[in-house]
């Protein structure tokens, strides 16, 4: 957990490379591929691969600073000729998961610096990594996330799961009437299956020790495992 200003000296004590991307390719022109352009476009270079025709006229209607091409975005050789080497990032949205892992994995065997692809099947997220593609979405999980965050106990601000682990990571809001408010951390039995993050104040960052006194509205990130998420929770009602 970090503030902006503080990104690259943690990407340098992970031993991680700060990727610049100005160039962004994505694979399908689908409902989620025109969200993806949308907000895209507004910062990179956007190059767009749809095999449907008509749906490239719209495409092109609707963003007329993005380069849409009508094409199969599994034809390797029309990939390449469209720049596919020249790319900083390459983000596959088609409807078939299969397709969308493999045209990755072409991606990042022309070194395309991050790749990341739309998958169906929940069970291939936690293989993205072993098996090379940075980064796997899947709608029905940041679907659930959502739903979550207003069935959870507490003012929870945002949810989302860690890949891979049995775990969760929550954003709550202190509220003056929260339990934890006006406390110290080490005098309100904070379960220890979960870990405080860090807190956000005004603005400004901070790491919560044994005698940090928590206040109302300050933004709380918190790691936890499931059997303590609702006594997690009612620290933050």
């Amino acid at each position: 957990m970090t503030q902006p200003s503080g990104i690259n000296r943690i990407l340098e004590l992970s031993g991680q490379v700060k990727v610049e991307i100005k160039n962004v390719m994505i694979l399908g022109g689908s409902k989620v591929g025109e969200n993806a352009i949308r907000r895209l476009n507004q910062r990179y270079n956007v190059t767009v691969v749809e095999k449907d025709k008509e749906r490239c006229f719209e495409l092109a209607d609707a963003f007329p600073d993005a380069l849409i091409i009508n094409g199969d975005g599994r034809d390797v050789d029309l990939l390449k000729n469209e720049g596919l080497q020249e790319m900083d990032a390459f983000v596959a949205l088609t409807g078939n998961s299969e397709t969308n892992i493999i045209s990755c994995l072409v991606a990042k065997n022309h070194r395309v610096k991050k790749t990341i692809s739309l998958v169906e099947n929940m069970d291939y997220i936690p293989l993205s990594q072993s098996i090379g593609v940075d980064t796997m979405i899947n709608k029905k999980l940041i679907a659930a996330n959502f739903i979550f965050r207003y069935i959870r106990k507490g003012a929870v601000l945002s949810i989302t799961s860690i890949h891979g682990v049995d775990a969760e990571i929550l954003e709550f809001e202190v509220k003056a009437s929260s339990k934890i408010c006006d406390q110290e951390l080490q005098s309100v039995s904070f379960p220890h299956t979960a870990i405080i993050g860090g807190v956000i104040r005004q603005g400004r960052g901070y790491t919560a020790m044994g005698d940090f006194v928590f206040q109302a509205k300050d933004r709380v990130v918190v790691l936890v495992m499931p059997e303590c998420i609702h006594k997690v929770e009612a620290f933050f009602k």
